[in-house]
């Protein structure tokens, strides 16, 4: 029996010898071969680099495709090429650019401070003991803050004076102002005194400095009146710099005031001025900086209650306010 690897037999006329012929046959083969197998290894390796294939994978197929999103975040599906997962711009590390912060308004306040104090604190009917206690205002002793009054409806001065001084921060923002109020609706469930708050004005270095209030009066006592701060030195108080200041800022606001909102000057003081100086307030005689009170109406008429339980008629009192404060501040 014959092999298929067993020598051929010999050409016929062929002198040459049998053996060396296979050998030089199987020669040829083998330097082929051993030729070939470097190529075949070196095409494979490449195959597997390009592919990424190693040992115990298999060379890919078409990428497959998720059946849902739902092993995706919404910032990951919704994500743009260039961007984080949140769809915020990448930088070059691979962190979320900050996004650039909006350029203040530029107006007639641009680099002036005016704060605003928003009056009494709704939680100031739950903590009776603590704004009952004295702070000594220069002049005397008197307590740290007081409740404020209510309409006959039950809508509380802290309410109002809150909603019209965010009111009056928009508009002065919106002419350049940095505005700073002396508290927020939740920041704090009393207060603050007011020795605070003539404080916080003072430390500002505010070019001015105004304190939202309303009336609670009796019944036909109509109008808004300024509280202007009286001449007044002794103890921590020395108001002798803003009497004249003051004073003007409040002239400026009483006439936009009026202009703006249609509210009368009150006629029950101030003699159709609507002007008044007063020398037992806190907040005022602890200020070294510009500062007035506004009364805007008073809460225990029902006509006064009605603008001043109106959202319309307070963005016009806010507007008044602010308008009054531009002419004291920008001319």
């Amino acid at each position: 029996m014959r092999y298929d690897d067993s020598p051929p037999p010999p050409e016929s006329g062929s002198s040459a010898n049998p053996d060396r012929h296979w050998f030089t046959r199987r020669s040829t083969l083998v330097v082929g071969v051993a030729a070939l197998a470097p190529a075949c290894l070196a095409g494979w390796v490449l195959t597997q680099a390009l592919s990424g294939a190693g040992p115990g994978k298999t060379l890919p197929g078409p990428a497959p495709q998720p059946a849902s999103h739902s092993a995706l975040s919404p910032g990951q599906r919704d994500a743009k090429p260039g961007s984080t997962p949140s769809g915020s711009p990448s930088t070059e590390a691979g962190t979320p650019a900050a996004a650039p912060a909006p350029a203040p308004a530029k107006g007639p306040l641009t680099g002036k401070t005016v704060v605003v104090d928003p009056g009494h604190n709704t939680g100031n009917f739950k903590h009776t003991d603590e704004i009952d206690k004295q702070v000594d205002i220069g002049t005397n002793r008197k307590e740290c803050d007081t409740t404020g009054t209510t309409t006959n409806s039950g809508y509380m001065e802290a309410e109002f004076t809150m909603d019209v001084s965010k009111r009056l921060r928009t508009a002065l923002e919106a002419q350049g102002a940095k505005v700073v109020l002396t508290h927020e609706a939740d920041d704090r469930a009393w207060g603050p005194c007011i020795t605070e708050r003539a404080r916080i004005g003072n430390e500002a270095n505010a070019d001015a400095v105004v304190s939202v209030h309303a009336d609670g009066v009796s019944a036909g006592n109509r109008g808004f009146h300024i509280i202007l701060p009286a001449m007044v030195k002794s103890g921590a108080a020395d108001t002798a710099k803003i009497v004249g200041p003051s004073r003007e800022l409040g002239e400026r606001i009483a006439g936009n005031f009026a202009r703006t909102t249609g509210s009368a000057p009150a006629n029950y003081l101030g003699g159709g001025t609507g002007l008044v100086v007063r020398d037992d307030l806190g907040g005022l005689n602890l200020s070294t900086r510009p500062k007035v009170f506004i009364e805007c109406g008073n809460m225990r008429d029902a006509k006064d209650a009605a603008q001043l339980t109106s959202p319309d008629w307070r963005q016009k009192a806010a507007q008044g306010i602010a308008d009054g404060i531009v002419g004291f501040l920008g001319g």
